[in-house]
């Protein structure tokens, strides 16, 4: 059944009702997914949303052909589905509205596996430096008298004017690192690593003030990638998004790759929304060196300049259709005048890094 629901700026929208609860507060609250919109909309509301302020006796019912309430998914403590329903139904309701960060309140696109009495608080709220996670203000003025962080707790490779890089090791932050994956899976449907983050290296972009270096986004890799992958999982907060750090976090891990004299790739399958991020990137920079290279030049050596993984530059060129295959291999087919309109075409991304800022060497073998 279809109810009329208070949406944004005294907007209208149809809505359908897919569970009920009760809150932290002792309230009714209903979980809703608007017609027509991406479920990262859908949210937690009270009745008086509805049109009318009220809901239909028969509306509830409607979510369970039964007449009782939808009972809510029921998971354990590792946040793993009891039944055998699987991670898309386990994960079907998002858990949290909102979260504070900072100076932001920022709203939650996903269901993220935090500890049961966590989980059905509307808005939760967060140190914006240890990223502990608590229900109400007042217990985070008492946690800030005595968290003593001011920055991410590891080592900060990378300084260029507001922005640093700090590299963050799984094994001796783990808390913290488990924090920023419960924290990440808000916003990214499909990520599945929460707690088993020791094999794993975490890069935590700040913009920096006078109180401190404040969380932008991250990536993290693994410390020994048989695949050569330089990143597993990317992710900017939706309050620093469409501001060139997403393009930054890639180049950083590239960078990264160039310092280890190795090629990289992005851990596969990748989102819809990571495909456009790295072929955006892989298109820039592959375009600026077929603009600036004089003379002939191979794939391979393309790859060696910009530690981007044949297949993906293959790839990239396809989309651009700027390659042909030819007696068994492939061969880029370009002029400078077709080179010209693809750059006046794309836009190019304004956070450059200047690599004499990476004060970073790459890990011992050995270790």
């Amino acid at each position: 059944m279809k109810l009329n629901c208070l949406w944004r700026e005294d907007e209208t929208r149809q809505c359908i009702i897919q569970d009920i609860r009760t809150n932290d507060e002792k309230k009714e609250e209903y979980y809703v997914h608007f017609v027509g919109f991406n479920k990262r909309l859908d949210e937690w509301i009270t009745a008086d949303r509805f049109s009318g302020g009220e809901i239909a006796a028969d509306s509830s019912a409607d979510t369970n052909k039964g007449g009782s309430r939808p009972r809510p998914n029921r998971r354990n403590d590792t946040g793993k589905d009891d039944g055998h329903d699987g991670h898309e139904e386990a994960t079907r309701v998002k858990n949290i509205n909102s979260i504070v960060l900072g100076q932001h309140e920022i709203s939650t696109w996903y269901f993220s596996p935090y500890p049961e009495e966590f989980s059905r608080c509307s808005k939760l709220i967060l140190c914006e430096f240890c990223l502990k996670y608590m229900r109400k203000p007042a217990t985070l003025m008492r946690h800030q008298q005595k968290c003593t962080l001011r920055h991410p707790p590891g080592n900060e490779i990378y300084r260029k004017d507001e922005i640093s890089m700090f590299e963050v090791d799984g094994v001796t932050s783990k808390i913290y690192c488990q924090n920023l994956c419960l924290l990440a899976k808000l916003f990214l449907d499909h990520k599945t690593l929460y707690y088993d983050v020791e094999p794993f290296l975490f890069y935590i972009l700040t913009e920096n003030d006078e109180r401190g270096c404040h969380i932008v986004g991250y990536f993290s890799k693994e410390k020994h990638s048989p695949d050569d992958f330089n990143l597993a999982c990317i992710l900017v907060l939706p309050s620093h998004q469409r501001k060139g750090f997403g393009k930054f976090l890639i180049a950083f891990s590239y960078e990264l790759s160039k310092r280890e004299a190795k090629v990289g790739t992005p851990e596969k399958p990748l989102s819809d929304l990571g495909l456009l991020s790295f072929r955006s990137y892989w298109t820039e920079i592959i375009l600026n060196v077929l603009k600036d290279y004089k003379g002939s030049t191979s794939i391979k050596d393309i790859s060696a300049m910009t530690s981007i993984k044949v297949e993906d530059i293959v790839s990239t060129l396809q989309s651009l259709h700027l390659i042909k295959y030819w007696k068994g291999q492939y061969i880029i087919s370009v002029t400078p005048k077709i080179i010209e309109e693809h750059c006046k075409n794309f836009q190019r991304h304004t956070r450059e890094i200047d690599p004499k800022a990476l004060l970073w060497r790459p890990p011992s073998k050995d270790k």
